[in-house]
């Protein structure tokens, strides 16, 4: 078994690192939509470059890897994040886990995804108008999602999981111009209502807490407005994780240094590797910081934690470029 194990570990840090120098090549574009999916609120996971595939996290692992929330050491977890992110667009997540008989059945997760990005003020061409269009008055765009996920530790070692979200998108209504005898124009209701997927696997090697994840995130069918088709935005994520401090005896005083790399290929732009630290002090007191390679106008982030009596906070800064900079707050409660 200690053979098989080894070897299975061997495979795993192969594939990991093929798929890194693949990432640095490949690419391979294609065209997605509900790109708001794509965005990360949780703080704790953005002040560590996103890195979370590998690492337990209680029901926010619904936004990552399902897995992860399959080791849960309390019977309920919920989150709660915000996210002032760019254009002063607001994402709000929740997600909420529940273990019951002591995970006996695995333990199911509830999520969501609310999107608020403020609101438009609407024209229409018109030649005739001195102006060159019409106004058409306030309208609000909408996005949500909303998923029901599932997690279970298989073996030991081993733990996968999975989740179906509804996902909803309302761009608001157009008007077309249709062709008949005469030409008349029709509104046109730009709404989408798809179900994306999402799988993911876990396996714990049994050397000290060095732990493999690998996840397949929105998968879903093409869908289309008009004329052009478009999917969800795939991902397909490879991680490794290890609390280095296992590696050191007779430590001072209660302290981790979580270390995570995720290699992540995407359907719609150039692939990405993360890496996250989470250094913790006394089990109480946390410092993050990340980088993500190959991002356009982010790269390191930054962030704090402080969790008691079941309940934490976590806050993470990440600069933005041109964008100035993105803030993530998150509360979780634990009981």
């Amino acid at each position: 078994m200690k053979n098989l194990n080894k070897n299975i570990i061997v495979f795993l840090m192969l594939c990991l690192m093929s798929f890194t120098g693949f990432a640095q090549e490949n690419q391979k574009l294609a065209q997605t939509g509900f790109q708001f999916l794509s965005v990360v609120s949780d703080a704790r996971a953005a002040a560590m470059g996103e890195a979370m595939t590998s690492l337990q996290v209680g029901s926010s692992a619904l936004f990552f890897n399902p897995a992860g929330m399959s080791d849960m050491t309390n019977t309920l977890d919920i989150t709660c994040s915000t996210n002032k992110w760019i254009a002063d667009i607001r994402h709000t997540t929740f997600s909420a886990a529940y273990k019951p008989a002591n995970g006996q059945y695995g333990v199911i997760g509830l999520s969501a995804q609310i999107v608020n990005y403020g609101d438009f003020y609407g024209t229409r061409v018109n030649k005739l108008d001195p102006k060159g269009y019409d106004d058409t008055g306030i309208f609000t765009l909408t996005s949500f999602a909303f998923g029901l996920g599932y997690a279970k530790q298989l073996t030991e070692h081993f733990s996968v999981g999975g989740q179906i979200r509804w996902v909803r998108q309302d761009l608001g209504e157009s008007q077309i111009a249709v062709i008949t005898t005469d030409t008349t124009q029709a509104t046109v209701k730009n709404k989408m209502n798809p179900f994306v997927f999402d799988f993911g696997t876990q396996f714990r090697t049994g050397i000290e807490s060095l732990v493999f994840g690998m996840s397949i995130r929105n998968f879903s069918k093409e869908v289309k407005y008009a004329e052009e088709g478009f999917q969800a935005p795939l991902v397909f994520t490879l991680g490794i994780s290890m609390d280095v401090m296992d590696l050191f005896k007779n430590l001072p005083f209660e302290q981790s240094l979580m270390v995570a790399v995720d290699a992540s290929h995407y359907r719609d732009h150039a692939e990405q590797i993360k890496v996250g630290l989470d250094y913790k002090v006394m089990n109480t007191i946390s410092v993050r910081g990340g980088y993500i390679a190959n991002n356009d106008e982010s790269g390191l982030s930054f962030g704090v934690g402080v969790s008691k009596f079941g309940f934490s906070f976590d806050y993470a800064y990440t600069p933005f470029g041109v964008f100035d900079n993105v803030q993530r707050f998150t509360a979780r409660f634990t009981f």
